[in-house]
């Protein structure tokens, strides 16, 4: 599956009990900022997919930005410079 957001906004991979995830949330939603977030916890294949965007490990969040780019962990200013790029 292509988990590739619209321009303008992102895919969050995250699980439930991520406070770092938790955080970029409340700050992409404080600076309205749109994404989807996909739980690795819950949809079949993604924690291996994030996986293999992290040198093996399943980091969350993991962050796909509209031109497929990838962020680990990012803050929400970085996110805003990348998909206003």
């Amino acid at each position: 599956m292509d988990y590739t957001p619209e321009a303008g906004s992102i895919t969050m991979f995250s699980t439930t009990w991520c406070g770092y995830c938790r955080r970029l949330k409340s700050q992409l939603d404080a600076a309205g900022i749109g994404y989807t977030e996909v739980n690795i916890e819950e949809v079949e294949g993604t924690a291996e997919l994030v996986a293999s965007l992290n040198g093996g490990n399943q980091t969350v969040p993991t962050v796909i930005f509209p031109d497929g780019s990838t962020a680990t962990n990012p803050s929400a200013a970085e996110v805003r410079t990348r998909i206003d790029a």
